[in-house]
């Protein structure tokens, strides 16, 4: 059974053909979510960019020439993304490269940081802030659970105010999801004070 170096090396190799083409990108999902100390079980790597080059797929013929499967999927101008790029090889975890097209996102990927993923490669990984922002964006019920557990965290007040000063460059359904988490978390302290 490969190990997680070995089902990383696809991962590896979109990365660094990323980093020849000069796009910027970070990991983000549940990969980045542990970097962080939540725990989720994945079989895939997530890694957000805003360059439209990942859409070309002359970009990935060395990839798909190796055997990777690459399929390229364009969004209309009414999608939250630009595209996906989907990689997928056989006793790899798939890498789905996520084409952003919005101001916030390029500060999510200025202030990556490189982490150890899966104790085997290197990635320039989103700060829990930015995951949270993306969580709102994404807005699903499992994002909000994610959001919780990065909330639990050892610095959780310094991550609330980032994440307030940050919520205003998103859409309003996620400003207001993020007021509701909020005064649901403040719920929950008042009523926890008054338990024996």
């Amino acid at each position: 059974m490969p190990g997680p170096a070995d089902r990383l090396k696809l991962a590896e190799r979109v990365a660094a053909t990323l980093g020849a083409a000069r796009a910027r990108f970070a990991l983000i999902g549940a990969a980045a979510m542990a970097v962080h100390g939540v725990a989720r079980s994945t079989q895939d790597v997530d890694l957000l960019t805003l360059s439209d080059v990942s859409l070309d797929g002359a970009a990935w013929e060395p990839l798909a020439e190796g055997g990777v499967d690459v399929s390229v999927t364009r969004g209309d101008a009414d999608d939250p993304l630009a595209g996906v790029v989907r990689f997928r090889q056989e006793g790899q975890d798939q890498v789905d490269r996520i084409v952003g097209r919005y101001r916030w996102q390029q500060r999510l990927l200025e202030r990556a940081e490189p982490a150890v993923v899966g104790g085997a490669i290197t990635l320039p990984t989103a700060q829990p802030r930015d995951l949270v922002l993306l969580k709102l964006f994404a807005g699903g019920p499992h994002d909000l659970w994610d959001i919780e557990q990065l909330l639990v965290g050892a610095d959780s007040e310094t991550l609330v105010s980032a994440v307030s000063d940050d919520v205003s460059q998103l859409p309003a359904r996620c400003r207001r999801q993020w007021d509701r988490l909020l005064r649901e978390r403040s719920d929950d302290a008042g009523g926890d004070a008054g338990a024996p």
